[in-house]
């Protein structure tokens, strides 16, 4: 189980006169074969929760916990090598590199044309349109965004985490992306989003709030709580909106 243990960050940490808490003492676990999605207003340390378990940043106080081993002082890639994967919320950009390219790379073996082609199809992607193209500028948002998913699958691993993934996203790909999601169900995810679609697939939604402690239940607890559906959340009573 992937848990964090009274997680406090703080931008500017090492100038005191400038330092502002955007985490105060988050504990959070996040079990295994479950979807967990992370909302909030703007600001309230959604993307730097996932940035900090990644191991991308590092938590100013508190422990990130990966089945009892304190991995708080793991690298990204230890934590790559421990089964964690991240897509951010934008795609990279790889001149000279095609997707075939990338696929493997991710499976640090030369993939076979049938299984890069499987990868981009669970996306949503025709294989035989994609699979010698570069990634690189001629892609769009929407193309960038599943390839990077393609790829988190082929990484394989444990731990999914995924930070605004309907970003770039077209309307008529939502119900794909959401399938994805499905796919990953044996594993533990966790996916920062708005959305209603992604908020309706999850098991289990934290509703993060800068002035206040997470408050966390399962969709049909935390669904009817939140107001204005399909844009940034607030929960009544708890979260102001911007």
């Amino acid at each position: 189980m992937l848990q964090l243990k009274n997680i406090c960050y703080d931008v500017d940490a090492d100038r005191p006169d400038k330092a502002r808490r955007i985490l105060s003492d988050v504990s959070l676990d996040f079990p295994e074969k479950t979807v967990t999605v992370i909302t909030g207003h703007n600001g309230s340390g959604k993307s730097t929760l996932i940035k900090l378990i990644m191991g991308i940043d590092r938590p100013t106080s508190g422990r990130v916990l990966f089945n009892g081993e304190d991995i708080t002082d793991a690298s990204v890639t230890e934590r790559a090598l421990k089964g964690f994967t991240i897509a951010f919320q934008q795609p990279v950009r790889f001149k000279g590199i095609t997707v075939r390219d990338l696929l493997g790379a991710a499976c640090r073996k030369k993939l076979a044309t049938g299984e890069a082609c499987n990868f981009l199809y669970t996306v949503g992607l025709c294989a035989k349109d994609y699979i010698d193209r570069p990634v690189d500028g001629t892609l769009s948002g929407g193309e960038l965004k599943r390839i990077e998913l393609a790829t988190s699958l082929a990484k394989g691993g444990e731990v999914f985490l995924l930070d605004e993934p309907e970003a770039g996203i077209d309307l008529w790909s939502f119900d794909e992306l959401v399938g994805v999601f499905d796919k990953l169900r044996d594993k533990t995810v966790v996916i920062v989003s708005h959305q209603n679609k992604i908020l309706q697939a999850a098991d289990r939604i934290v509703v993060l709030n800068s002035a206040a402690q997470p408050v966390v239940g399962t969709r049909e607890e935390i669904l009817p709580t939140l107001t204005d559906v399909g844009a940034p959340y607030c929960r009544r009573g708890v979260l102001s909106a911007e």
